[in-house]
């Protein structure tokens, strides 16, 4: 909203207006925006829940301060929502179908959380929503997403080609000439299933690759059905993932702010093409935007972070967890480097893993020896360590470095091929 009053002030030559056309300041104000209103509202939200007792019904695990955690109000994703929607909707320019897409999936898996806590809380179900509804909330917003970046004209990749190099004379004022090289590119714009696949050497890959034994023209068809597929899997599994590392103080807010932070470098350098033709990537118009919202998703993570670290005022519930890992999966696809996820997310892939093997491995031993066995001692892998004797606030902090250097390989394969 900002951002057309500020054009708006341009117009008439309104001094300083024109400022708001650089998406480094609207990022910078979104992610101040976002930090300044998590920690207002943060506290009156805190309160206010203790006041309606929005208690999560702690599992009974034997885990160290269960009792504690059992008075922490939850529902706290409240604040992250707010906090990202509000700057967004005064930075960005919502013209934009990215934009538009990003608002769509928070709002949209956080109200499918939100309505889990609701049962969970107000209903005194400990399951919450039943498994499959959650699933096809997901798949919703999947369908929502493939659909837009098939349909939508707004949604391209523009290849360059280039086609040579020209020599133009420069004279300064003192009369001293300067020959300047420039080259040449031929530029098309193409709706394509395109992506980018890291460590290869043209970095580059295509979803029409997995069925091109159906021929060059089915395969193009095609390619974009095994995309939907694509975008459902990501969004079902990165979401989930976020949801299930949420069970320490900070880790699911803190690992998201990292994720986001890298996120971020690579929607600007994919959206500005100077930036993408330097590094020899996929240029991607109209992503540039994104910076802002990814700006706002960092300063709602951080500042929940601060009422959400050990010990933990407020926990973030499915309200946050969800929408968490829906943005992350969105944005990641959006970008094209959805292939990017399991090393980027790192964190997100072992504990979901971790469950996963865990209950395999039961299964299989209690059919073959009469009785389950476990690899951990206890799942998801966080609650391994509590049980080893690791304080909670190690465990994050460790968790969060690995994050922390899993995102630096990710940047890194901008140049490693």
């Amino acid at each position: 909203m900002l951002y057309y009053l500020f054009n708006y002030l341009d117009t008439l030559d309104f001094p300083g207006a024109g400022v708001f056309q650089y998406i480094s300041f609207r990022s910078a104000l979104a992610i101040l925006l976002s930090l300044i209103i998590s920690l207002i509202i943060g506290k009156r939200i805190i309160n206010y829940l203790k006041e309606m007792q929005v208690n999560d019904n702690i599992r009974a695990l034997g885990l160290e301060g269960e009792k504690l955690k059992s008075q922490t109000p939850s529902m706290g994703g409240i604040i992250i929502l707010a906090s990202i929607i509000i700057p967004v909707l005064l930075c960005a320019e919502l013209n934009n179908i990215y934009i538009i897409l990003m608002l769509i999936t928070t709002v949209w898996l956080g109200m499918v959380g939100f309505i889990d806590d609701y049962i969970k809380i107000f209903k005194k179900n400990k399951e919450g929503l039943a498994g499959k509804f959650k699933v096809m909330g997901q798949i919703g917003l999947g369908l929502i997403v493939g659909l837009t970046l098939y349909f939508s004209d707004g949604v391209v990749i523009r290849e360059m080609r280039y086609v040579g190099d020209s020599q133009i004379v420069v004279e300064n004022p003192d009369g001293q000439r300067k020959i300047i090289n420039r080259k040449h590119y031929i530029t098309k714009d193409s709706k394509s299933t395109k992506t980018t696949i890291p460590f290869f050497k043209n970095n580059e890959g295509d979803y029409a690759a997995l069925v091109s034994f159906l021929g060059e023209e089915q395969s193009q068809k095609w390619a974009w059905a095994v995309f939907f597929i694509a975008v459902i899997v990501i969004i079902v599994a990165v979401s989930n993932g976020a949801n299930v590392t949420d069970g320490l103080d900070g880790l699911a807010a803190g690992s998201s702010a990292i994720i986001g932070a890298t996120l971020g470098v690579f929607a600007y350098v994919s959206g500005n093409l100077i930036y993408a033709d330097y590094l020899n990537i996929m240029y991607i118009p109209y992503t540039g935007e994104l910076v802002i919202f990814i700006s706002a998703f960092i300063g709602a993570t951080i500042g929940f972070f601060w009422y959400n670290s050990y010990p933990a005022q407020i926990f973030m519930g499915d309200t946050g967890s969800l929408a968490l890992g829906g943005i992350i999966a969105v944005y990641a696809i959006i970008i094209r480097k959805e292939l990017l996820i399991p090393i980027l997310c790192g964190i997100f892939l072992v504990e979901s893993v971790s469950i996963l093997i865990q209950v395999m491995y039961f299964k299989y031993t209690r059919f073959k020896y009469g009785e389950g066995r476990r690899i951990f001692r206890m799942a998801p892998l966080h609650h391994h360590y509590q049980l080893a004797g690791y304080t909670e606030p190690k465990i994050v902090t460790r968790f969060m470095i690995v994050g922390v250097l899993l995102a630096v390989i990710t940047i890194i394969t901008l140049k490693i091929r």
